[in-house]
């Protein structure tokens, strides 16, 4: 009866357009805010922080850059790990290449440096879709990792490893787990509440248009080519940020080698666990492949089973659920809880 939302009538334009129109729906945002700001910088471990909390946030805001992509605008990419990687170089090199150039431009100018990479290779798409889109970007990915990996870019580093610059906003070095872990909380939330109305707006409806039926779309005015770039150009500039967070606030240091093609596939994995076109889906996505693995390592280690053994059952349920989410549930987690959050609205009744 919790869920219940009789009563609860729309008595303007304003309201019903309302990204949480439902009361228990902000009151649930709000708690987890709440949550999020104020009792886990208080109670959580820096093993929490470091190994849980913040490879979820950034993988999180990776997968809503890919969500744009792939489930709102249905072209297939594979190169999300290129893209962070040039996110994070493009950062490194603006910082240490421009006098006082201030953190948070520098990041903001790697996001646009980003996106305009996406839409190079994204030029493709305007004529091959599908599985040859797919190759195309995954070549992507290769050229990306091998061009960030040539000395200039990595300033001549003789391990092809360079650290990331102190992080200082308006006087304020961020240097803890926890001031980390804020900043980083700071920005997915920003980003994310970008995300969400991009895709309620005209631009996000064209998207989908061109998902479900370009041809359709054409005709009603929807220019394929404007539309299939601009999409490439916003779901990478997501990725940039994303790669600018995990270089500088998780890893602490910058290497082409870290953002492989296991990275793009990861956050693929999220996207679809999660649920293709919805924003909410991201996030059960990135939430579930960040702490299936430890499941799996706490329960290897009460069965008795050794690393090499505990890796295989990893990469064999992760194959296992792409297939069952792919045949079973192809709207992923975030269907799911939808069913369920409808399921409560007519309880106990059955209709």
């Amino acid at each position: 009866m919790f869920y219940k939302k009789s009563g609860q009538f729309k008595t303007s334009y304003d309201a019903d357009q309302a990204m949480l129109p439902l009361l228990q729906e902000r009151i649930s945002i709000f708690v987890i805010l709440a949550v999020a700001f104020l009792v886990i910088p208080l109670v959580a471990t820096t093993y929490v922080i470091n190994s849980l909390l913040m490879p979820f946030l950034i993988y999180s805001l990776a997968a809503v850059g890919l969500n744009i992509l792939v489930g709102y605008c249905g072209q297939i990419s594979l190169g999300t790990g290129g893209f962070m990687a040039v996110g994070a170089i493009s950062a490194w090199n603006i910082i240490e290449r421009i006098p006082d150039m201030p953190v948070l431009a520098a990041f903001l100018l790697a996001g646009f440096i980003t996106s305009a990479t996406g839409v190079v290779f994204g030029l493709p798409a305007l004529r091959i879709k599908g599985f040859y889109l797919a190759v195309t970007t995954l070549a992507a990915q290769f050229f990306l990792i091998w061009l960030l990996q040539q000395p200039w870019f990595l300033n001549y580093s003789a391990t092809g490893v360079i650290s990331a610059q102190d992080i200082s906003v308006m006087g304020w070095t961020i240097n803890t787990p926890v001031e980390k872990y804020l900043f980083v909380l700071v920005v997915v939330i920003v980003m994310t509440l970008l995300a969400k109305n991009i895709v309620r707006s005209v631009t996000g409806r064209k998207w989908m248009a061109i998902r479900d039926m370009d041809v359709a779309a054409e005709i009603i005015g929807i220019r394929p080519m404007a539309t299939k770039l601009q999409a490439f150009a916003v779901s990478s500039f997501f990725i940039g940020i994303a790669g600018v967070l995990w270089g500088y606030l998780y890893l602490g240091q910058l290497e082409p080698a870290a953002f492989d093609v296991y990275v793009s596939f990861d956050v693929l994995f999220m996207v679809i666990i999660g649920g293709l076109g919805s924003i909410l889906g991201s996030f059960l996505g990135a939430a579930f492949v960040v702490l299936m693995p430890l499941a799996l390592s706490f329960l290897g280690g009460i069965l008795g089973l050794g690393t090499a053994m505990v890796a295989y059952v990893e990469t064999f349920t992760f194959g296992v659920l792409i297939l069952l989410f792919l045949l079973a549930e192809p709207h992923g987690l975030a269907h799911i809880l939808s069913v369920a959050k409808q399921q409560m609205r007519i309880w106990p009744f059955p209709y």
